[in-house]
């Protein structure tokens, strides 16, 4: 039943591209295969909130980062890349050289490529929940953490993203604010390209400003209800959540979880999916280079600080089972110890036996 519903949807409404909808399917699809297990549909409510409890805080972290009431950085994130690149602002640069009118062949794999961020995570947990119940709870750590870490960044710390930074001129966004009127327009005819800087020349026939096209790869496959939903998820969400990218971050920590986990022949793929992910986020405008480094480092630390807890918590585990398993000495054990005092009695009774003769 579960499978005809959801094949059902699909055809009616097209594939599931937010990532509600797709932890829906998937917390669902094992609840229907866990009937008649006993407390195994349970088990399922009870392990996959965490996942659902990060969707809620990811969307109640705009309202705490205006709670709290950190000025946002708009211009630190790119004096950053243009010190990083000589001057040379990534996104401006890639805009201008690869940009078209309407968007190439190779634009489906740029789309495809971000909006898998929003699936990948919850099919490899599903997957692990299935076969390996320590490597899912080890992945759920890696998940929750990571995320955890990088909201609370978000609340501190708000940064507007490229596109943003494109729509506004300095003095738009004097005093740090999270949602100026510029951001909701278009970056054509903003002295300057704004903030971002501005692009010098275009492809023929292509736009010469600076615009958010993580989308435009749906429509070459005229999958037009994944663009509407992607447009619709990036209004609702907190548009000034940037550093540390967590596309990036959670791309670079799912490489590192599988590196050890999947043939060796796949670890190219998760190289090219890092960097391809990275590339993705610039020349759309989602995110500086800065940005992403700084989601790569969040991931290391992550992965690292886990690992040690894993390792510790085995070490912890194994001392228990010996303390309780108890290494108490056998009869035979105790009757050991013995043989050398007896041979040590022999020896000097031989001794003097020798002095006596």
């Amino acid at each position: 039943m579960w499978a005809v519903v959801v094949v059902y949807r699909t055809a009616t409404d097209g594939f599931a591209f937010n990532r509600e909808l797709v932890l829906l399917y998937i917390a669902t699809g094992l609840l229907a295969a866990s009937i008649g297990r006993g407390r195994r549909m349970l088990f399922v409510l009870r392990d996959w909130l965490p996942f659902a409890l990060v969707l809620l805080a990811y969307d109640l972290s705009r309202g705490a980062a205006t709670l709290v009431g950190r000025p946002t950085l708009w211009h630190w994130q790119a004096d950053a890349d243009r010190w990083l690149f000589f001057g040379t602002m990534p996104t401006v640069w890639l805009q201008e050289r690869l940009k078209q009118p309407t968007p190439p062949w190779w634009e489906i794999g740029i789309s495809t490529v971000y909006m898998s961020f929003f699936i990948l995570p919850y099919v490899i947990a599903g997957v692990l929940w299935l076969r390996n119940r320590e490597e899912w709870k080890a992945f759920v750590r890696l998940f929750v953490g990571l995320n955890v870490a990088a909201l609370m960044v978000y609340a501190l710390f708000p940064a507007a993203p490229p596109w943003a930074a494109a729509r506004c001129t300095a003095a738009d966004v004097e005093g740090g604010p999270s949602d100026p009127r510029c951001m909701f327009r278009s970056a054509r005819g903003v002295p300057d390209g704004g903030v971002l800087g501005s692009m010098q020349f275009s492809q023929d026939g292509a736009n010469q400003w600076v615009e958010r096209i993580v989308g435009r790869g749906w429509g070459k496959l005229n999958l037009h209800s994944a663009t509407a939903l992607l447009d619709a998820g990036q209004a609702s969400v907190n548009l000034v959540a940037a550093i540390p990218s967590l596309h990036a971050g959670m791309t670079a920590a799912i490489a590192a979880f599988l590196w050890h986990r999947v043939h060796r022949g796949w670890r190219p793929v998760l190289v090219a999916y890092v960097l391809v992910m990275a590339f993705t986020l610039v020349y759309t405008a989602e995110h500086y280079v800065i940005d992403i480094l700084l989601g790569w480092a969040f991931a290391a630390v992550a992965v690292v600080a886990l690992n040690r807890y894993d390792a510790w918590r085995r070490s912890r585990e194994s001392a228990r089972r010996e303390v309780d398993a108890g290494t108490y000495p056998t009869a035979e054990t105790q009757a050991a110890p013995s043989e050398p005092s007896m041979s040590v009695d022999r020896d000097a009774a031989t001794n003097r036996s020798s002095a006596t003769i």
